[in-house]
């Protein structure tokens, strides 16, 4: 395939701005409004960009990508969607000018990408380690999943910095159709999450005394998460563990139950230390999930279905391969806790696949026969 790439602008030797002005006509794959700023000398990469984002800015270095940052503030124009970064990983000038983005109140919101082609495996945990990048990963192997990536890390990048954090959907979640029988599935839903919130009301007040008599902070735990098709909604939970708890998983990555290197990286610990004694019963016996009736209620999960992902988690499914499990809604019980639920050393691709099959063979009847295995999953053996 042949592209020709018109030159813009040259405000200086070492950057270009670039649009795609001829495509081949059969790459029928619509491409993303997203600017994106390439920063390297690699132009095959450019290449590939521009058959996904239609225009893009590129710089040879950083002092180069500084100068053309600033200039795009100036004139308020021109204002990237995203950052690559493809030069070989140099602590000292590398750092500075990830600091530099994020200081900077104009582009400490532009989702920041490095790509895997140029780094070391330890220049990856060094970058990791830091958090200064949002995505790690091999542009090549990507492809057209990149706008779907970029588009929900825009989204965590948002509601990190204080944005308002709206309901959307991204590319690859858009014209879902509902299957036969969903509306019995939502029917279904309100019914049951509005009787079960009316009859749990009394263990409701119990389970908040306990939890407010043991430690301080908020009885529910509330964090986005993202559900069907990528819609982002506040999920609710009664908290289990400590205050500040989710700032410790990096400190934790030993007990992390995904062992496996493959694949997205999830996080569950056995036995870990940041669950406190009434949120370790909580846990064992699936009470802390009762305030996600309310999710039901409002339509943002369903009784069945997969579980919805914290944000981070959620960015690393974005690939053709993995993105079918949003085809579900999703839900408090569903295919992979009565499957394997409670289990050590799990692979992080199994539940994956659990989660697609679930998506494809997902019906009213196969939810009630889920629903009816759900109680012995509830009463799980380990401390997860």
């Amino acid at each position: 395939m042949s592209m020709n790439l018109e030159i813009l602008r040259s405000t200086a030797p070492r950057f270009k701005y670039y649009r795609r002005i001829e495509s081949d006509p059969r790459n029928n794959k619509p491409s993303s409004s997203l600017k994106f700023f390439y920063i390297g000398k690699n132009f095959e990469r450019v290449h590939s960009l521009l058959s996904v984002f239609e225009t893009g800015q590129c710089a040879e270095n950083y002092d180069s990508a500084r100068l053309l940052l600033k200039k795009s503030k100036e004139i308020q124009s021109i204002i990237p969607g995203f950052i690559i970064l493809d030069l070989p990983y140099e602590s000292r000038n590398t750092s500075d000018f990830l600091l530099f983005l994020k200081n900077s109140h104009s582009f400490k919101q532009i989702p920041v990408v490095y790509s895997a082609n140029s780094l070391s495996i330890t220049n990856i945990q060094a970058l990791r380690k830091e958090k200064l990048v949002d995505e790690i990963l091999d542009i090549n192997k990507c492809g057209h999943c990149l706008a779907n990536k970029i588009h929900l890390l825009k989204r965590v990048k948002g509601y990190e910095n204080g944005s308002p954090l709206k309901k959307v959907v991204i590319e690859s979640g858009e014209g879902l159709i509902d299957k036969p029988g969903s509306i019995f599935k939502r029917i279904f839903d309100i019914l049951v999450s509005s009787i079960l919130l009316l009859v749990s009301l009394p263990v409701f007040a119990l389970i908040a005394l306990a939890i407010k008599l043991e430690s301080r902070g908020p009885v529910f735990y509330t964090a986005y998460r993202a559900g069907r098709g990528y819609k982002i909604f506040k999920f609710f939970k009664f908290r289990t563990m400590e205050v500040g708890a989710d700032q410790k998983i990096n400190d934790l990555a030993e007990l992390n139950q995904y062992k496996s290197n493959e694949g997205p990286v999830f996080f569950k610990a056995d036995n870990d230390p940041r669950v406190t004694r009434v949120g370790t019963f909580l846990r064992n016996f699936s009470l802390d999930e009762l305030p996600q009736l309310i999710n039901v209620l409002l339509g943002e999960m369903s009784l069945v279905g997969n579980r919805p992902l914290p944000l981070y988690e959620a960015a690393a499914l974005t690939t053709d391969q993995w993105a079918e499990r949003f085809m579900a809604p999703a839900g408090i019980t569903g295919l992979w806790q009565i499957k394997k639920r409670g289990q050590k050393n799990m692979s992080a691709l199994e539940r994956i696949n659990l989660d697609i099959a679930y998506a494809h063979q997902s019906n009213f009847m196969y939810d009630l026969w889920i629903i009816a295995n759900t109680p012995s999953a509830l009463m799980q053996k380990s401390n997860v």
